[in-house]
């Protein structure tokens, strides 16, 4: 029974969760300083754009589409934001709102496109790719690159959270997750409905103030609890409430696993893919102005390099299917968290870019062939 749910993809987080313990064993015995708390803190800043992009990218691939445009829609809005704060003396929330507002807006513009016309997605998103970097260019002018050195700008990226601080974080949110969770429990038993056992529950609670508990320990001590790792976990559980507890999320899911049944009931197929690019180009954006945070500006080179084929392959690695309607917005991190920890350990070995590149491009090779493993089984099984 295991082994079919595991074929079938259901144990899917249990399997990207055993690949990142791999990982990190296997370059933590190629080099001792992978697991030190310097580099696994230096890890988490380092996919928080990418795993901000790929919260957006989640929604694409629960409709079964694609959008090839993030990587220099997220660079455009960085690129809007540093202009507007730097050279034209805007308060740094405005600047920032008007980067968001830029991926909206494009993402917006992309989903009438395709829908209206109905024009793959992957074509529409190709063409906004190669004009969303001329736009980037003509944004930035002669100078090509804008220094940020507004103190909220930078600290997004570039705050850390003393001990004390830290380890009421972690009580917050073990406790928010003990209500959350055990209150769940009681109310579907108040109803009569079908729930986890209690056990397994306070086994989950565990691991997770374990979990949580080790975190601080590592972030403590190196320079604390990062505020960009917050801001990523900030958007992965809202959206993953989005797309679990809304009608929203109820019909995003419907409208990738079969178009036509979803339209038959009722639903805006053709809306709901308009506002789901919307949000992933928003995302991108969200991305792209943390990436330039950290970096602490914005050039020619930004949201280039392989930074559309981590948000894209992080999401598909960790299970979100390329043919729509299965998949989640935790995702987004554990697939962050294995391209990311792939990376740096490659790094830390001092491997050559064109061996980072055809490892990653395996790894992904690997994820989309599981996937359409597990496909066949559902198929196989009568489900979808």
């Amino acid at each position: 029974m295991t082994v079919r749910r595991f074929l079938q993809g259901d144990l899917v987080s249990l399997r990207v969760i055993f690949s990142i313990a791999l990982i990190w064993l296997v370059f933590e015995l190629q080099n001792d300083r992978f697991l030190s708390a310097t580099n696994l803190t230096n890890l988490f800043l380092q996919i928080t754009p990418v795993g901000l992009i790929s919260v957006g990218v989640v929604l694409a691939l629960l409709l079964g589409e694609i959008d090839l445009s993030i990587g220099a829609v997220s660079g455009l809005a960085a690129a809007v934001m540093a202009v507007l704060n730097v050279q034209h003396g805007w308060d740094p929330a405005l600047a920032i709102l008007a980067g968001v507002l830029t991926g909206a807006a494009i993402g917006l513009a992309q989903g009438l496109l395709f829908t209206r016309f109905r024009i793959p997605s992957f074509v529409v998103t190709l063409a906004g790719l190669l004009a969303w970097q001329g736009a980037l260019l003509q944004v930035l002018g002669n100078t090509g690159t804008v220094n940020l050195t507004n103190s909220s700008v930078v600290n997004l990226a570039n705050t850390f959270y003393s001990d004390t601080v830290g380890w009421i974080i972690a009580a917050v949110a073990i406790g928010v997750y003990a209500l959350v969770t055990l209150g769940g429990h009681w109310r579907r038993l108040r109803t009569g409905v079908t729930t986890e056992p209690l056990g397994l529950l306070v086994l989950r609670l565990a691991v997770f103030a374990a979990v949580a508990f080790v975190a601080i320990v590592i972030f403590n001590s190196d320079r604390g609890l990062p505020l960009a790792l917050l801001i990523l976990l900030g958007f992965v559980i809202g959206f993953q409430l989005l797309t679990t507890r809304t009608t929203f999320g109820r019909h995003l899911f419907a409208a990738g696993g079969s178009a036509e049944a979803a339209r038959r009931a009722g639903i805006r197929v053709d809306g709901m893919r308009v506002l789901a690019f919307a949000l992933c180009s928003s995302m991108a954006a969200v991305g792209g102005i943390m990436a330039a945070s950290r970096l602490l500006a914005v050039n020619q080179s930004s949201g280039g390099s392989d930074l559309l084929l981590l948000a894209i392959a992080g999401p598909v690695i960790a299970g979100t299917s390329l043919f729509g309607g299965r998949g989640s917005v935790w995702s987004a991190l554990l697939g962050a968290i294995v391209i990311g920890s792939i990376s740096n350990g490659m790094d830390l070995l001092a491997l050559e870019s064109s061996v980072k590149f055809m490892v990653t491009g395996g790894v992904l090779l690997v994820a989309v062939v599981v996937d359409a493993v597990a496909r066949m089984h559902r198929q196989a099984e009568g489900r979808v």
